[in-house]
Formats: structure tokens, C-alpha cells, sequence
């Protein structure tokens, strides 16, 4: 069993800022890539921001500049700091994880509203 809880989401005015943080455990295989995906009322989950064992990192454009991925292998944990926060910035944010056997894993998602 692999277990990703996510912590960090609520409600923010345009502007503000939160950060998430997901913490892996369980049997997980040696964690390869950790990373944030969202999705929002009516739209598929998108990546938001992805990380990799040897910090790689990649963004989708509309958070770049913006958002800012890290991870602490130490404790399994990934982080997404959001900054100038939008109202499309509104969705689940889920956390998931990629092990070195290619297997990926998912938190159950923590909400983020951002008020205009």
C-alpha cells in the first residue's frame, strides 16, 4: 500500500499565496519523479509542475514564474509554493508519484479557490 497525503489547500484572495506539501509512504519502490497536477470543474487534470530524483523540473506555461516545485527525498515529501495566485488557478490539486518500476501513484486531491 502507498499512501500520498496532500496538505496546504484553501481558500486565498487574487494575489495571495499557499503552499501544498504531499508527504509518499508506504512500500514505494525508490521514488523517480514527484509532481502537482490540478483539475478544475469541466476540464481534464492537467500537469502543473513536475520534479525529478535529480531535480529536473518542468512547469506548465500559465504557472511559470509564478509556482515553485521542490522535494525533500529525505522524508518523501514534494512542495508547491503558489504565488500571485489567479482565479483560474481554481481546481483539485493532486499529488502524485512516479517509482523507478514506472508505477504512478495519487493523493486524493486537496482544493484550492482562489477568489476574485
Amino acid at each position: 500500500q502507498v499512501q500520498l497525503v496532500e496538505s496546504g489547500g484553501g481558500l486565498v484572495q487574487a494575489g495571495g499565496s499557499l503552499r501544498l506539501s504531499c508527504v509518499a509512504s508506504g512500500k514505494i519502490f525508490s521514488i523517480n519523479a514527484m509532481g502537482w497536477s490540478r483539475q478544475a470543474p469541466g476540464n481534464n487534470r492537467e500537469l502543473v509542475a513536475g520534479i525529478t530524483r535529480g531535480d529536473i523540473i518542468n512547469y506548465t506555461d500559465s504557472v511559470k514564474g509564478r509556482f515553485t516545485i521542490s522535494r525533500d527525498n529525505t522524508v518523501n515529501t514534494v512542495y508547491l509554493q503558489m504565488n500571485s495566485l489567479r482565479p483560474e488557478d481554481t481546481a483539485v490539486y493532486y499529488c502524485n508519484v512516479l517509482d523507478s518500476l514506472g508505477r504512478r501513484y495519487w493523493g486524493q486531491g486537496t482544493q484550492v479557490t482562489v477568489s476574485s
